[in-house]
């Protein structure tokens, strides 16, 4: 049996455990979210929640202790500023594993590992609002708002026009009509005048002929 065993060596050499999981806990603390074996994250996950948890006191001798493991300046200082602070309220638990299923080449079970906090945002639900309810858009706003031009439409123009123009065309045919009459009202006197004069001058004849 296997006493006194508090770790996973996970068949590697201690040189090698020890890169393991200083390259994988970084990865976690960069992107918060990574994808592994079941065996891998539940050896991580320890050291990653003991470094969540010194990383809650900023102060020189728990920078330099971490940075024995971390040698990424990015990610420590990450570590310090952001996500030690985004636990300060928590006393553990900083981490959860999801099942995604079996590798497909060994079927060696295979889980996210992720901080907690880092769940992805569900879509809100969007309700179907009634048709009177709507809100309009703000252009249909502004035309209601803006008063309605006085130009009248193509139709009523064109009527305008045409009315217009029988106007006019009634005008002149009524100069017409009044010039026609003023002309058959000279060529009458002038053809009264022309037969009164005949009649004094045959009278004149007449009277010429019984003096004689």
């Amino acid at each position: 049996m296997k006493h006194r065993v508090g770790f996973n060596p996970l068949g590697r050499k201690t040189s090698h455990r020890k890169a393991l999981h200083r390259n994988m806990v970084t990865s976690l603390f960069k992107y918060e979210r990574i994808t592994t074996t079941k065996a891998k994250a539940r050896a991580i996950r320890r050291t990653a929640e003991k470094m969540i948890t010194r990383a809650k006191v900023d102060s020189v001798h728990n920078r330099r202790t971490i940075a024995e493991s971390i040698w990424d300046k990015a990610i420590l200082a990450k570590l310090f500023t952001d996500i030690g602070p985004r636990f300060e309220s928590r006393p553990g638990g900083y981490t959860r594993m999801l099942k995604v299923g079996t590798r497909q080449n060994d079927a060696a079970e295979m889980v996210i590992l992720e901080l907690v906090g880092n769940e992805p945002e569900a879509p809100a639900d969007k309700k179907k609002k009634p048709k009177s309810a709507k809100s309009e858009s703000p252009k249909a706003e502004k035309q209601k708002t803006e008063k309605p031009k006085a130009e009248k439409p193509k139709a009523e123009k064109a009527s305008v026009e045409g009315s217009a123009s029988e106007a006019s065309s009634v005008v002149e045919s009524s100069s017409a009509t009044e010039e026609k009459v003023s002309e058959t009202a000279a060529e009458t006197v002038s053809e009264e005048a022309v037969s009164s004069e005949s009649e004094s001058e045959e009278t004149e004849d007449s009277a010429e002929k019984s003096e004689s």
